[in-house]
């Protein structure tokens, strides 16, 4: 008599539902639920069918359903016209049979997600309409199953529909977008769906989520805890609570376990409402911790219904804070944890591809772990995707990695029309209940970039204003979402949960403040398209958005430009792949003034990548550095992720391929880590001497330390000069320096080194410039290191580095130099796993990298020949 699922994922069959009825489309094969339309049509690829008015003529067929990979060269092009068509989705399925011959069984069929406009019809007859891709719905059937049944549903196209919303409602809103056309304005559905600057235009439709029958008596339909853990971690305490269907009256076991032991235990009885609750108190909690403090403890939270139901799920218990506190740098924005201050060093995430049906569980935490893997302790979920599934929250939790989820909301004026504040108040509800038992879940934002719009646009804000129907009012009217009927259902649904009413923000003044609240930091690359050398300038109290572009790896390229000649910087389709506005100059732009530039494919991706990498080292020690003052609390790269191949600013591809960048910040985020930075000086500005960064004769150097307890470490820095490899004046060997916990110490302040002989002359040929080499050690072992370069780059001598590559051991390849040497790069592919990638090598110090695959490598550095060397020696 237990609840029982029956999966709708097989036997279904598509169509375009547009055609004319004397030239109807034929029927194909659909793989599996869920899909969307794109996958299908790409499955049937090589499927010949017969149909009215088609024979078998294959030519007429391709007309209707042949189409090629979006993902490659300029297909994308190809299948845009699919936006502007209807499509139906058909099964026969058959009645289960009943649970029970003693009480009447219940069948509901469920749809977690239809994307987007769908209109579902059983058995001939209309049993919902749905116009939100993020809500799940769920239609009591019991009585109008049938032996044999037919399900329908149809999908209207998004763009048009949203085109026909805009026009609707133009008289009472005005709709604005940074990002793509204003028909994804009114249309609740992923907004990167229309194109952004990193993806393409691929609107997709049909059932993006599982369906399903459930069939049951009685059930427990949710189960969840409203409490909170004291000041001084003794206790949690709050209120159980589970909601029922079919049994008021009835008697629930509500349990919370830990590794199986039974920690609290009550029967309790289900009200008029459905609703079976319980105080409860745990004494000395077991607690969940981000991976850089502590252990990730869940308990097993469970509601047991008789024999009719049984629900469970694992959850953690966390005292999560946001401080936001005026201090002397403005006011404060990080987050403690269990009482700890956390640095949040992270990534912002974009959905992990353009289909979201083909995204499997495996892939979700191979996600996960590579964050896990790079040292990364945060993730923001970007408002312009989705809500993530359940997997991705279950990897986060199992791995202590704390997820920042923007409502779906993205650079925009949103209109609040009762029916659009309908929708949005049930997607909310819904979205807040599946993911409010997740400890990894600290914060929600109330949208991404939104408030930038009402910036741009000149649309009417007042913060003292704080009359919500006011907000109504205004041209600016989203206001009333973020700040008032999101953070109401936040009390209703979860009311200890982090809020914010949009990313950035800070308490009403100007997005782009750095002395309130977070920031999207695009002075690099964006806005002025400051150096990355000038990070130390464009701190803020937290950056949750910044990043440098880069190429992927060339086995990437190849795949998405299947043309050979098309495979150099500027040709049409790698144009194509590219999204981001003025790409091109500023690509080369950062590579112009940072190298000597090589334009073939293989040291111009080095290039861009090396850009990438040094943008990344310059900001996250920088702004890291920044937290032992609380001035910085976090910094959230953009972004982590692509969802199809591109060169794009995320430091990992849409194959799981991470580029140097990735590295970068899994070297600044180690839970101990060293820095070193010299006085910027500009090279291209006016009359500037370009001599000066050679000249320097002072440095900084600081230890950031994550760990909860003081450690004592030995710090040793060379001075080596970048032409000839030699150490120009001794050493410096500092024993025992203590560091501190949870803070940055700062080691060396304005040191000056002596008998400097680059400031004697301005013969160039006299010069001899170095590099700062500082590694840190305990018990003689390097835990860490950093080096800092005369910048630009471009103006020092590369030549004859003298590299050696070697193989040490099973899986080990050991790389050493005669001289610095910049950019050490393995080329990466799918299947290979580096330890490190990307790195600087000095003499006297060998890298040893561990890598999966030691066979038919290749690698490349600043200064090497032109394309990349193949390892072992072919």
């Amino acid at each position: 008599m237990t609840r029982t699922r029956h999966d709708l994922r097989h036997g279904w069959k598509f169509r375009e539902a547009n055609g004319s009825p004397s030239n109807e489309t034929p029927w194909l094969p659909v793989q599996n639920v869920p899909t969307q339309v794109h996958m299908d049509l790409l499955a049937n690829e090589n499927i010949i069918v017969t149909g009215p008015n088609f024979g078998h003529d294959a030519a007429a067929y391709s007309r209707f359903y042949r189409i090629p990979d979006p993902f490659l060269d300029l297909n994308e092009l190809a299948v845009r016209s699919l936006a502007y068509k209807q499509w139906t989705y058909k099964l026969q399925f058959s009645k289960p049979a009943e649970l029970s011959s003693e009480r009447s069984t219940s069948t509901d069929l469920v749809f977690e997600g239809l994307d987007t406009f769908a209109t579902v019809l059983l058995n001939g007859s209309e049993i919902l309409k749905s116009d939100n891709m993020f809500v799940s719905h769920r239609v009591d059937v019991t009585s109008l199953l049938e032996d044999t049944n037919e399900l329908e549903i149809h999908f209207d196209s998004a763009m048009l529909r949203g085109r026909e919303l805009v026009k609707e409602h133009s008289h009472e809103h005005t709709f604005y977008v940074r990002q793509t056309e204003v028909s994804r304005v009114p249309v609740r559905k992923a907004q990167y769906n229309w194109g952004w600057d990193w993806g393409p235009i691929l609107m997709t439709a049909g059932p993006w989520k599982p369906i399903y029958l459930e069939q049951y008596v009685a059930k427990v339909e949710d189960i969840w805890t409203e409490c909170e853990v004291s000041e001084d971690l003794q206790t949690c305490s709050g209120r159980i609570l589970a909601k029922v269907s079919e049994a008021d009256g009835q008697s629930v076991r509500i349990s919370l376990s830990l590794v199986g032991s039974v920690v609290f235990e009550k029967e309790c009885t289900v009200d008029s409402n459905g609703i079976a609750e319980t105080p409860f108190e745990i004494t000395r909690p077991e607690l969940w911790y981000p991976f850089t403090h502590g252990t990730q403890t869940r308990y097993e939270l469970k509601a047991t219904l008789g024999s009719y139901d049984t629900r469970s799920k694992m959850i953690g218990f966390r005292r999560a804070e946001l401080i936001q506190r005026k201090d002397e740098f403005g006011k404060s924005f990080f987050f403690r944890i269990n009482g700890n201050d956390v640095f949040c060093g992270g990534s912002c995430w974009i959905p992990a591809d353009s289909f979201l049906s083909q995204i499997s569980e495996q892939r979700y935490r191979d996600w996960v772990k590579l964050l896990y893997d790079g040292n990364q302790n945060m993730v923001r979920v970007w408002g312009g995707g989705i809500y993530e599934h359940d997997t991705f929250f279950d990897a986060c939790d199992e791995l202590g990695i704390m997820v920042w989820q923007d409502f779906a909301f993205a650079c925009a004026s949103y209109p609040t029309y009762k029916s659009y504040l309908d929708s949005v108040e049930t997607e909310a509800r819904q979205n807040i209940r599946r993911l409010r038992s997740h400890p990894s879940l600290i914060i929600w934002a109330g949208s991404n970039e939104d408030y930038q719009v009402q910036e741009r646009y000149k649309l009417e804000y007042n913060y003292e204003d704080k009359d919500p129907q006011s907000w109504l009012r205004s041209s600016f009217p989203a206001r009333y979402t973020y700040e008032y009927l999101l953070p109401k259902i936040m009390s209703e649904e979860d009311r200890f949960a982090i809020y914010h009413p949009t990313s950035p923000w800070g308490d009403g003044k100007p997005t782009a403040d750095p002395t309130v609240g977070d920031k999207h930091q695009w002075d690099i690359w964006h806005g002025e398209m400051n150096r990355y050398q000038e990070s130390f300038r464009l701190s803020a109290r937290f950056i949750s958005e910044f990043g440098m572009e880069a190429y992927p790896h060339l086995e990437t390229t190849r795949s998405m430009i299947t043309e050979e000649k098309q495979r150099y910087p500027g040709s049409i389709m790698m144009d194509f792949r590219n999204k981001a506005i003025d790409h091109e100059r500023r690509v080369a732009a950062y590579v112009n003034e940072n190298f000597t530039v090589k334009y073939d494919i293989s040291s111009y991706t080095h290039l861009t990548q090396i850009v990438q990498a040094e943008a990344m080292h310059f900001a996250y020690k920088t702004w890291r550095r920044d937290w032992g003052q609380r001035k910085c609390g976090g910094v959230l790269v953009w972004q982590l992720n692509d969802c199809w191949p591109t060169m794009s600013w995320a430091v990992v591809d849409y194959y799981l391929v991470k580029k140097p960048a990735y590295y970068a910040i899994k070297n600044a985020l180690r839970p101990l880590s060293i820095g070193i930075s010299r006085e910027y000086h500009d090279w291209t500005s006016g009359h500037v001497d370009p001599t000066e960064s050679w000249k320097d004769t002072k440095f900084d150097l600081w230890i950031a330390s994550d760990r909860a307890q003081s450690v004592h470490v030995d710090v040793a820095v060379r001075f080596i000069s970048i032409r000839t490899g030699h150490e120009i004046r001794p050493p410096i060997e500092l024993n025992s320096v203590t560091a501190h916990p949870n803070t940055t110490n700062e080691v060396l302040k304005d040191h000056e080194i002596t008998e400097n002989t680059n400031a004697k002359s301005f013969n160039i040929a006299e010069f001899d410039p170095y590099v700062i080499h500082a590694v840190m050690a305990i018990d003689g072992d390097i835990i860490a290191s950093d080096t800092y370069w005369p910048q630009p780059l471009k103006y020092l001598d590369f030549d004859d580095r003298n590299i050696t590559v070697r193989v040490v051991g099973d899986n080990k390849v050991a790389v050493s130099a005669a001289r610095p040497t910049k950019g050490f790069v393995f080329e990466e592919r799918q299947g290979v796993e580096f330890s490190d990638n990307g790195f600087d090598i000095v003499p006297g110090q060998e890298k040893v990298v561990e890598v999966t695959d030691v066979q038919s490598l290749r690698y490349t550095y600043i200064g090497a020949p032109e394309g990349s060397i193949a390892f072992p020696a072919q």
